[in-house]
């Protein structure tokens, strides 16, 4: 569910529990672009976790993702990423990232939908 459609999910490990962490691999032929950080806080409500591209292993953020109850089975997410430099953010904005990001949320959405979840 998480990233771009055309790419493979490997889960390397996957500890989301506040002190766990979690690395991941996306793939697609013979390109692979890793993923890690750890989980501060994981909350009813509230995520605070680490997040650093393996190809850019400098550019940690840190990023803090907020459920709210809507009703009616609905839920509002909210993320906030906080990067190091002007630079770090221009580099993932232009990155393309942002399909991935749409993409993962379509998917679990779909997931939801389906009940798999």
């Amino acid at each position: 569910w998480l990233g771009p459609r055309d790419l493979t999910m490997t889960i390397d490990r996957w500890d989301a529990r506040t002190g766990g962490e979690y690395r991941y691999v996306h793939s697609r032929g013979d390109e692979e672009y890793g993923f890690h950080g750890c989980f501060h806080e994981v909350g009813a409500n509230r995520i605070v976790q680490t997040f650093t591209f393996e190809g850019y292993p400098d550019g940690v953020s840190l990023e803090t993702i907020t459920f709210t109850d809507l009703g009616d089975g609905r839920t509002k997410l909210e993320a906030f990423s906080i990067v190091d430099s002007f630079a770090a953010r221009d580099m993932m904005l232009a990155s393309g990232m942002e399909t991935g990001v749409e993409q993962g949320y379509e998917q679990i959405e779909e997931l939801l939908a389906e009940g798999a979840l």
